[in-house]
C-alpha cells in the first residue's frame, strides 16, 4: 500500500495538536482542582491525609523485613534505633553498680576550640569502631577498646562561611554499607570508606552562600541516605531530600514549603512578593523512619522572616510542624502543626521518637516530639491524630502581625513555665524593669514585650528518650526569657539573615534548666529536676534504671530513670554539651560522651571523648589523636575576617589600615554565634547594637574577662591585647551600627 507522504504529514500535525490540547486540557482541570480545594476547603488544624496518589502506587513502601530493636551491643544510629528512642537494653550499669563507674580512655580530638565552635556530636559505635565528628565537621574514627586514632577526616570548609546562625556545628554521622555519610555546614552531603574515611563521592546539597547548611547528622535507610538542610533564619526553601547511598544521586525531594498550586499552598498569600520562595521550614534534625508502614517522620523549623508576619498571612505550612513522608519516594502522608503563623520562633528542632504504648487497653503506633514552646505533642503516627488530645484554643490577636485565631494546646502538662509572672519580674529581672510582660503566643510589635518559653526552648536540638520500661519520655528543656520587639522593614536579599524583628535574651535575666520525665499515657509529668543553669546536651536512657544528662559545667550525670534521683556524676574539663551513648566491648558495658563545650550555652570548650566502664583504669593522661594541634588554644588575632592567615610581616600593616580587623576577627570566632552578625540577633546574647552597657568600654572588658549569667568568662581564653581589641570593636562599632 502507497502512502500519500502530504497526507501523512497533515495526519500526523493533526494528532500532535489534538494531544497537546488534551494535554493542556488535563492540566488546566488539575490546576482549577487544586485551586477550588484551596478556595472552598478550610485547612484542617490537625493531621490532614494526603488524597494524591502515591507515585508508586500498587508498590508497598513498607520493608517488614527491617527490623527495629532496640540498641544494645552496638549504638548504630544517630537515635541509637530507627524510632530514635535513645535507649539501650545493656542493663550491667546500674542503680548498683554505677558507683564503680570510672573513665578507661579520653581521647582528644586537636579540634573546634574556637567559641564558634560546639559539640553537639552524637559518637556512632559498629564494628569495633566509634565514629565522631567535631564543630569543625572534622570526622575520626576511634578504636573502641583503645581510643587510639584509625583515621581522620578534617574537610576544607570554607573559613568565611557565615550563613550559619548558630555557631559551627553538626550533630553527627551515619554509617552503614560500608560507608560513612556526613552532612558539612557549606551544605555538602559526602560519603567516606568506612575502613580508611577515603571520599568516595560527594554531593552539593544546596549553595550555602544562598544561605543553605547542614547540621542535622544523616540518616541511613534502605539503601538511601536522608538530610535535610538549615538556615531559616536566612530565607531558605526548606527541603528533606534522599540520596542513593553507593552514588550520592538523589532520589527525591520534599520541599516543606509548597507552591501556591500544592496541596496547602493556600496556606501562604499568592502575591507578588512570592514569601513561599524564601518561606523558611529548615529541618535541623535527623529523621525517624518505621519500617512497617514505610514512612519518615522528621520535623521543621521556622518560618521566614522568623517574626515578622505582616507578609505572610496564613498558617504557613509546613513550617513549624510534624511531617510524614512515604520513606520510598517522598510522598506526603500527614502533617501536624504545632504553631500556627509563628511570630515567636518556637519551632519544633528536637528529633521525632517513634515508640508503641497500650492506651486504653489498645496498642497504639505512638510519636512524640518535644517543642520549643514547652510541651511534648503526643500523635498517632499512623495517621498524625492526637494520642491523648490537644485542643485548639483563641489566643490574643494583632491585626499588623496577621496572628492565627486559635493555636494547639495539648492536654497535659508543660516542662517548662510559658508565662512570665510578677513574681518572675521581681525575682529575675532588674530593679527598674518597667517593661510589658506576657505569656506563650502574646503578640508583639512596636512595643517591646518580655515572654517565656524564649526562642531558645522549651526543648531545643538536644534530643529526648524514651524508655518502653518506665514508658517516660525524657526530655531536657530551657526556662528562659526573651524581649520582643519590631524593627525597621526588612527585605529579602539571598544568603543575608531574614530576621524581621528583634528577638534577644533579656540581659542579665537567669536561665534555669529542667530535666523532666513525661508519662506518655497522660502528658503528665511524671518527675522533673531544676537547674540553675540550661540544660543542653541530651538524654541517654538505659535497661539499668538509668537516664544520662550531660551539664555545661562539664559532669557527665546518671539519674534513676523512676524518680529523678542523681546517683552518679563525673566532671569533665568542657562542657557536656552532647548526647551519651552506650554499647558493648567484650562484654563489658562502655558508655562515651563528646565533651566538647557549646557556644551557645556559654559552657567551657574542650576537644575530648571520655568513655567509662565499671572500674575503668584511664591513667589520666588523654590520646592525642591529632597530627597538628595537640589540644592547645589556637590562637585568633592573626586571623582576617575572611579566613585567609595574615603573616607576621603585614600583621601591623593590617592593623595600622584597619584598626579594628583583630577585633572583628576575634568577635567572629568567638562571640557571633551568640550576639549574632554585626552584634544584632544572634542566639542566646544581647544585642550589642542596642546596648547601653556595651557603651562603656570598660563594662566591655570587664564582662569579656570574667563572663555574666549566660556569658563565659574569656579571661583565660583569649590574651589582653585580644579582650582589649574585641572590647574596642564592640564598644566603638558594634554599638553604633544602627545609627
Amino acid at each position: 500500500m502507497k502512502l500519500d507522504p502530504s497526507k501523512v504529514i497533515i495526519f500526523g500535525t493533526l494528532m500532535v495538536l489534538i494531544i497537546v490540547f488534551f494535554a493542556f486540557y488535563a492540566g488546566g482541570l488539575v490546576k482549577d482542582s487544586l485551586k477550588d480545594g484551596s478556595e472552598t476547603g478550610k485547612t484542617e488544624r490537625f493531621a490532614v491525609e494526603s488524597t494524591e496518589k502515591p507515585v508508586s502506587e500498587g508498590k508497598s513502601p513498607s520493608q517488614p523485613d527491617i527490623q527495629v530493636n532496640l540498641a544494645s551491643k552496638e549504638w548504630a544510629t544517630h537515635g541509637g534505633d530507627y524510632y530514635n528512642r535513645r535507649f539501650s537494653e545493656l542493663d550491667q550499669v546500674n542503680l548498683e553498680s554505677i558507683k564503680d563507674l570510672k573513665p578507661e580512655w579520653v581521647t582528644s580530638l586537636g579540634s573546634s576550640l574556637d567559641m564558634k565552635f560546639s559539640g553537639e556530636a552524637t559518637p556512632i559505635v559498629v564494628d569495633g569502631v566509634m565514629y565522631v565528628a567535631s564543630g569543625e565537621n572534622d570526622v575520626l574514627a576511634l578504636d573502641l577498646k583503645t581510643g587510639e586514632k584509625i583515621w581522620e577526616y578534617r574537610p576544607d570548609i570554607a573559613e568565611k562561611l557565615d550563613t550559619v546562625c548558630c555557631g559551627w556545628t553538626t550533630r553527627g554521622v551515619a554509617v552503614a554499607d560500608g560507608k560513612v555519610f556526613v552532612g558539612l555546614l557549606d551544605a555538602r552531603l559526602v560519603a567516606l570508606d568506612q575502613e580508611t574515611g577515603k571520599v568516595l563521592w560527594e554531593t552539593e546539597v544546596a549553595d550555602w552562600e544562598e544561605g543553605y547548611t547542614i547540621t542535622s547528622a544523616p540518616l541511613y535507610y534502605n539503601g538511601k541516605v536522608y538530610t535535610g538542610v538549615s538556615g531559616g533564619e536566612y530565607g531558605i526553601r526548606g527541603r528533606l531530600m534522599a540520596y542513593d547511598a553507593d552514588t550520592g544521586y538523589e532520589v527525591w525531594r520534599f520541599y516543606t514549603i509548597p507552591t501556591p498550586y500544592d496541596k496547602h499552598g493556600d496556606t501562604w498569600p499568592d502575591d507578588e512578593n512570592k514569601n513561599w520562595l524564601n518561606g523558611g521550614a529548615p529541618v535541623w534534625n535527623t529523621p525517624a523512619v518505621d519500617p512497617e508502614l514505610g514512612v519518615i517522620y522528621f520535623v521543621t523549623g521556622n518560618t521566614s522572616p522568623d517574626l515578622d508576619g505582616s507578609k505572610r498571612e496564613g498558617d504557613n505550612l509546613y513550617a513549624n510542624s510534624i511531617v510524614a513522608l512515604n520513606a520510598e519516594t517522598g510522598d506526603y502522608k500527614w502533617h501536624f502543626q504545632q504553631v500556627h503563623h509563628d511570630i515567636w520562633d518556637l519551632d519544633p528542632t528536637n528529633p521525632v521518637i517513634l515508640f508503641d504504648v497500650e492506651i486504653d487497653g489498645k496498642m497504639r503506633k505512638a510519636l512524640g516530639e518535644a517543642g520549643k514552646t514547652g510541651w511534648v505533642y503526643f500523635l498517632d503516627r499512623t495517621d498524625g491524630t492526637p494520642l491523648i488530645g490537644i485542643e485548639e484554643k483563641p489566643v490574643p490577636q494583632l491585626e499588623e502581625q496577621r496572628t492565627s485565631p486559635t493555636q494547639p494546646f495539648p492536654i497535659g502538662d508543660s516542662f517548662v513555665p510559658q508565662a512570665v509572672t510578677p513574681e518572675d519580674v521581681e525575682r529575675d529581672l532588674s530593679d527598674d524593669f518597667e517593661g510589658k510582660i506576657g505569656s506563650i503566643f502574646s503578640p508583639f510589635w512596636d512595643e517591646p514585650i518580655t515572654l517565656k518559653p524564649s526562642a531558645f526552648g522549651g526543648a531545643n536540638w538536644p534530643p529526648s528518650a524514651y524508655s518502653p520500661e518506665t514508658e517516660y519520655f525524657y526530655v531536657i528543656g530551657t526556662d528562659g526569657y526573651v524581649a520582643l520587639t519590631r524593627q525597621d522593614e526588612d527585605v529579602y536579599e539571598e544568603g543575608k539573615q531574614w530576621i524581621g524583628s528583634i528577638f534577644v535574651p533579656v540581659t542579665d535575666a537567669p536561665q534555669r534548666g529542667t530535666i523532666t520525665a513525661m508519662d506518655v499515657k497522660t502528658n503528665k509529668i511524671a518527675w522533673q529536676v531544676k537547674w540553675d543553669q540550661n540544660a543542653y546536651s541530651g538524654v541517654l536512657a538505659t535497661a539499668g534504671d538509668l537516664i544520662f544528662v550531660g551539664h555545661n559545667d562539664g559532669r557527665l550525670i546518671a539519674f534513676n530513670a523512676k524518680d529523678g534521683t542523681e546517683v552518679w556524676s563525673y566532671k569533665m574539663d568542657a562542657g557536656a554539651n552532647a548526647p551519651a551513648v552506650t554499647y558493648e566491648v567484650d562484654g563489658e558495658q562502655y558508655i562515651s560522651i563528646l565533651a566538647m563545650g557549646n557556644s551557645l550555652a556559654g559552657s567551657k570548650h574542650g576537644d575530648k571523648v571520655y568513655t567509662f566502664k565499671l572500674n575503668g583504669t584511664w591513667d589520666g593522661t588523654p590520646i592525642d589523636a591529632s597530627e597538628e594541634n595537640p589540644g592547645k588554644i589556637p590562637v585568633t588575632s592573626n586571623a582576617s575576617t575572611d579566613g585567609d592567615t595574615v603573616s607576621e610581616e603585614t600583621s601591623g600593616e593590617t592593623a595600622s589600615a584597619d584598626p579594628y580587623a583583630e577585633g572583628s576577627s576575634i568577635y567572629t570566632a568567638n562571640c557571633l554565634s551568640c550576639h549574632g552578625d554585626m552584634g544584632a540577633n544572634g542566639h542566646n546574647g544581647p544585642n550589642l547594637q542596642q546596648s547601653e552597657f556595651a557603651e562603656n568600654y570598660e563594662n566591655v572588658v570587664e564582662r569579656v574577662n570574667n563572663g555574666g549569667t549566660t556569658m563565659p568568662a574569656f579571661g583565660d581564653i583569649l590574651s589582653e591585647e585580644e579582650i582589649e581589641a574585641v572590647a574596642k570593636y564592640v564598644n566603638e562599632v558594634l554599638t553604633k551600627a544602627d545609627e
